[in-house]
Parts: structure tokens; sequence; C-alpha cells
């Protein structure tokens, strides 16, 4: 297992990531505007097509609903990346950091790959498939997140980690100020100091965390209202924000592994009870 050195670095690093989103509020401001002018534009119908899709995240939170993932695949990523037999989910838990680290690139190589087709194959038709990709993408994103969440010995099955993992959706398309609220309140969650209906209540609705998580596609999405062109728009947007969350995930998760095993180190430090 790694030093506490180590894993002090590597925590550093995410501290630092944590540090450096707080430099976007100009261009998230500016990214809300195309969607204002969307939503007067959209026909009734794809609103209400948009809707009904949104809102099967009220199902996943409850239950984990369609965007449950075959895990057999990610253990064997994960194995091969770290040469130890994994069987179930918590095998990965004493797994070497840079072993997480190196399945987590190859698995974000893969879905920027899914995304980058999903979002040209939507592009062809503009604003009408555009109505398809905004559910179809915040499947991928669901679906990448569980997979993160493995990757780090964590169980998406858990309703606890369902919460997590709409925690890090949320960061991902929060603005600086909503950035900062969600750092804070997971620093109380690493800490054991926030209970899972806590963590609920402070999603403050998951409607409008998926609403904005709409919003955040903003000016990345406006070209790919054009049909045709729509293809080569929808393939870099689609990438590029399935390339952030990713990063935001993986950061998140790591982090919390990173912060319990200096825990456990702490306490396997502590001179016995006389």
């Amino acid at each position: 297992m790694e030093s506490k050195q180590l894993l002090e670095s590597e925590l550093a690093k995410i501290e630092a990531w944590e540090k450096s989103q707080n430099g976007l509020w100009f261009w998230e401001r500016i990214g809300r505007i195309p969607f204002k002018i969307l939503d007067k534009l959209t026909p009734k119908f794809i609103h209400e097509k948009i809707g009904i899709l949104l809102d099967e995240i009220g199902s996943y939170i409850q239950t984990g609903g369609k965007y449950l993932i075959q895990e057999k695949a990610i253990l064997s990523l994960v194995e091969r990346k770290s040469n130890t037999q994994i069987d179930s989910i918590s095998d990965i838990e004493q797994i070497p950091l840079q072993s997480m680290i190196d399945a987590s690139h190859e698995h974000a190589k893969k879905w920027a790959k899914v995304a980058t087709l999903q979002g040209a194959t939507t592009g062809i038709g503009g604003i009408f498939t555009l109505a398809v990709d905004i559910p179809a993408l915040l499947g991928i994103s669901l679906k990448t997140l569980q997979e993160i969440a493995i990757i780090h010995g964590f169980d998406p099955k858990d309703k606890n980690e369902r919460i997590f993992i709409i925690k890090c959706l949320q960061f991902s398309s929060a603005d600086v100020v909503g950035k900062q609220a969600i750092l804070k309140e997971l620093s109380s969650f690493y800490q054991g100091r926030n209970s899972p209906n806590e963590m609920m209540s402070q999603l403050q609705g998951w409607r409008e965390v998926v609403y904005t998580y709409r919003d955040q596609f903003g000016w990345k999405k406006l070209l790919q209202m054009i049909p045709i062109a729509g293809i080569v728009f929808g393939a870099i947007s689609n990438r590029s924000m399935i390339q952030d969350l990713t990063e935001v995930g993986n950061m998140l998760y790591r982090k919390r592994r990173i912060l319990e095993r200096l825990q456990d180190e702490s306490t396997a430090s502590l001179p016995p009870h006389s």
C-alpha cells in the first residue's frame, strides 16, 4: 500500500484542482444565454419529451433505474491494471491507488469516444435531434460516474453512492458559486458528518440539478442546432463534456479513497489501549 507521503501528495494535487475550478464564472454565465433563446424557440412537444426523460433521474436516485451498468467489465479492467484477482467491488478497496488512476485513464478514453460518436449521431438533425441528445448524454454521464465509483471501490448499487454520483454531476454543471458550495458539503461528507438524508436535502431538488445540467450545454451546443453541421459540433461538445465529467468524478472519488486510507493509517498508528 502507498506511503502516507504519497497519499498526501496525491491529495494535494486534488486540492489544487479544486481551487482551479474557481475561474469559470464569466463563460458559465455566457453559456446560459443560448438556452434561454432555445427555450423560446423549441416546440412544446420537445420540452415535454425532455421533461419526461429527465424525470428518470428521480428513479435513478431511488432504484438505480435503467442506468445500472455491467460491473464485470469494470472489475476486469481494474484486475488487469492492478495484476490482482478482483471478484467483487470490495476487493478493489485495497489495490494500489496508482492502479485506480491507470484504470481511470483508460476508462475516460473509452467514454470520450462513446460520447463523440453519440454527439455526432444526434447532431444530424439539428434542434430536433438535440432533444434526444440531452437525455442520451445524461444517461452516458450516469453510467460513466457509476463505473468511476466501481474503479475506486465504491458500489453504485448503494443509494448513498447514487446520491454522491448526483453530487458529482451537479458539481460538473455548477457555476463557481455552486462548486464552492458543493465542495463545502462534500468536506462534511468526507469526514462522516453528513447523513444520507442531509446529502439528499442538499441536492435542493434533483429537477434543479438536471435542468442546470441541461443549461450547462450553453454555447457548446448552440451550433449543434444547425442540421448536418451539428454532426461536428455535437461530437466535439459531447466529447468535451464527458471529459470534464470524468475528471470531476475521478478527482472526487479519488479524494474519498485517499482520505479513507489516511484515516485508516492514522487509526492504525494510535497506541493500543492499556
